[in-house]
């Protein structure tokens, strides 16, 4: 990784608006003439994409909370290796929808899957290699879930949670950025768009 590549990621429950920040946050730092590549997970690349679509169809057979998890973390380590390394070895920033974080809140707080496997998965997929700074986009599911229900088309596996899970997956989110402030900031997703993306900006000053 050189001198001027970041690597960024972008957390939160379903409707905290990620997708429309990491845009937001791509077309500011190509304006400053950096170079990003912009990219989420599950998926990245094309092995990864056809990784997701397993993990988010709600038809077929049943994934356990454990499968769930190693079918993350293998699409994380093509995704890693093929994509996110090269890219920071370039040079570039990465801004990545979703990241370990994710699975810590989502099959870790969401499924109940062991914090210690989650752990030594990610120290074997990718060791020391963490986002520079993390952007928790945080919502009370309260506001999330119309957002959600709002969408157009089928919702996935995720999507169709229901209440509970998305108030555990918050609340593990949050008690991640306790943990790690400098890493984690936590941005209000209920604001405007504009006033999110201010925010975020900020939250990466010291970077630029």
């Amino acid at each position: 990784m050189t001198a001027a590549a970041s690597f960024i990621s972008l957390e939160g429950i379903e409707g905290a608006g990620k997708s429309t920040l990491a845009q937001t946050l791509a077309q500011a730092l190509r304006a400053r003439s950096i170079p990003v590549l912009l990219t989420r997970e599950p998926g990245g690349t094309p092995l990864a994409e056809q990784l997701r679509a397993l993990l988010l169809q709600t038809a077929g057979e049943h994934i356990s909370p454990a499968a769930e998890t190693l079918l993350m973390f293998a699409a994380r380590s093509i995704h890693l290796e093929n994509r996110i390394r090269p890219a920071l070895l370039a040079g570039s920033w990465v801004i990545c929808d979703r990241f370990t974080d994710a699975t810590r809140a989502y099959q870790g707080a969401g499924r109940g899957v062991e914090a210690a496997l989650i752990e030594r998965l990610a120290q074997s997929v990718h060791g020391t290699l963490w986002p520079r700074r993390t952007l928790l986009l945080d919502l009370p599911v309260e506001l999330a879930l119309p957002r959600l229900r709002a969408r157009a088309g089928q919702q996935d596996r995720f999507e169709s949670e229901e209440r509970g899970f998305f108030e555990r997956v918050r609340a593990r989110y949050l008690e991640l950025a306790a943990r790690e402030p400098e890493r984690v900031r936590v941005l209000d997703a209920s604001a405007a768009p504009e006033q999110v993306a201010a925010s975020a900006l900020a939250a990466l000053a010291d970077l630029l």
